[in-house]
């Protein structure tokens, strides 16, 4: 099957790395979601560990048919857009769920996870290949140059631990890249905010100018609320950056707070 540029397709083909991802976490008697199985190579192995129940979800018509003519009953093939279904609709219950997301996409995958969380997480864990580009902004620490809106979403409701590295010979066809697994969990504890997409605006605005001071967004936004400045103990000479994404989440409490 020849991968489609236009829906970002690389296949894994690396028996070492789909047995390593295979064996990540439990899997017997458990509910997966595989996102993007393009060939079946990731799911042949984790079929053998004996899945409760099994769901994909494969864009592509060509794999999709595919797909149900190699696993027939074995699994359920959704054949629809990732980023349009509501995943929650799948399966009453909690998934583990693996992922070789298309690069292009990737990121807007994950971001609608986090933003559409409600206070019930529908999965347990999240198993997902990344550009390592993207990957090392996802898991990168404040006071690091990659660190920055995304770092701060996604570390919001998760946690994250990276897995390892791949290098482009791993897939077919081959990227002009690397990259990386990640594997995620839910927190039992985090900053509860209203709505989601107000930590979005308030990173949006904070990190337009990564390379300024805090002064002008900090204004923007609160309009010079000394009393948040000295609650936090921020430092307006210093750069969105140097804020701790726990900070952030405190912030968009407070800005939720004015406005109500």
């Amino acid at each position: 099957m020849k991968a489609k540029k236009s829906l970002g397709q690389n296949f894994l083909v690396d028996n070492n790395i789909l047995e390593k991802i295979a064996n990540i976490t439990p899997i017997e008697n458990k509910i997966i979601l595989e996102v993007g199985p393009g060939t079946g190579n990731l799911t042949s192995l984790i079929l053998k560990k004996k899945p409760k129940k099994f769901f994909a979800i494969e864009k592509d018509n060509e794999l999709s048919k595919s797909l149900n003519k190699k696993f027939k009953n074995d699994i359920v093939i959704i054949n629809d857009d990732i980023l349009k279904i509501d995943e929650t609709k799948i399966f009453d219950g909690k998934m583990t769920v693996f992922g070789n997301l298309p690069y292009n996409i990737s990121t807007e995958i994950l971001s609608k996870w986090i933003i559409n969380l409600k206070n019930n997480f529908w999965f347990e864990n999240l198993i997902l290949m990344f550009q390592k580009e993207v990957a090392d902004r996802i898991i990168a620490e404040y006071n690091t140059s990659n660190y920055g809106r995304l770092s701060i979403l996604s570390n919001w409701k998760l946690t994250i631990k990276k897995i390892c590295d791949i290098k482009p010979e791993s897939f077919s066809p081959r990227p002009s890249i690397d990259s990386t697994l990640l594997f995620f969990s839910p927190k039992v504890n985090f900053v509860k905010i209203k709505n989601p997409y107000n930590l979005e605006k308030i990173t949006r605005i904070f990190f337009n100018q990564r390379r300024k001071m805090l002064k002008k967004p900090f204004n923007q936004v609160f309009n010079g609320n000394n009393k948040i400045l000295d609650k936090y103990k921020i430092n307006l000479n210093l750069r969105p950056q140097n804020l701790k994404n726990n900070t952030y989440y405190e912030l968009t409490r407070e800005y939720e707070n004015l406005k109500s």
